[in-house]
């Protein structure tokens, strides 16, 4: 969880005793480390609208979800994350157009606009929805390793590194086998599916353990995927 905080907030962090609770090593290469060894990818879904379909397309959509679920040999996460929509940014861009706007009638339909947009945030609780499809791999460990076994690691610490180095590339190849097959199964459902990059990973998991800080701070660029 290291990567998940600024040097200066690792080393007040590093005393306490909340983070021998979480599961998470770390975040490389697309994927999150857990400290069992295993691995996770997280897929951004997009939604589609079930009940605006005809009668025949619903069933299609069910009959080809059925499908992908039976073509599972492995188990998946759906999440839902719901959390109140941070609108300050959204209001400072349209301050940012009233302001430029030359037209004295356009700027002031924007003022009203704005002041809308703010009596609307300030009485009600808007909330978004992210839907993610979270992919799980776990890798067979030897964890009975003989003594001669790790004397060898201890006295060749580099050869250690290395076949932990290309374990790691193994199980992701594996992981992201799961993933080519789950966007394969589900893009015919007219679902949109992207998995979440390394910094993408760092912000979910941040909101997830710090929900009012990360609302706060304007970390998100996940919102930004292009899943439309």
């Amino acid at each position: 969880m290291e990567s998940l905080h600024s040097e200066k907030l690792a080393k007040k962090t590093s005393t306490s005793p909340t983070q021998s609770f979480l599961d998470v090593a770390e975040v490389k290469e697309d994927s999150i480390v857990l400290k069992n060894g295993s691995l996770r990818s997280i897929l951004a879904v997009s939604a589609i609208n079930y009940d605006l379909k005809s009668s025949d397309e619903q069933d299609a959509i069910i009959n080809q979800y059925q499908n992908f679920l039976n073509s599972l040999d492995f188990p998946i996460q759906i999440l839902i994350s719901s959390r109140k929509l941070n609108m300050e940014t959204y209001l400072k861009f349209i301050e940012s157009k009233e302001k430029e706007q030359s037209n004295e009638l356009l700027r002031l339909q924007i003022s009203e606009y704005k002041n809308f947009i703010g009596q609307l945030v300030s009485v009600s609780n808007i909330m978004e929805k992210n839907f993610y499809i979270v992919v799980p791999f776990s890798p067979i460990e030897n964890t009975e390793k003989g003594f001669f076994s790790k004397l060898l690691n201890m006295a060749n610490p580099s050869k250690d590194i290395l076949a932990k180095r290309e374990a790691f590339e193994t199980y992701r190849s594996q992981l992201f086998q799961r993933v080519d097959h789950i966007i394969a199964g589900l893009s015919g459902i007219g679902l949109r599916i992207v998995p979440l990059k390394t910094q993408e990973l760092i912000e979910i998991l941040y909101e997830s353990y710090n929900p009012r800080v990360f609302n706060e701070s304007g970390l998100a660029e996940v919102g930004e995927l292009d899943l439309k």
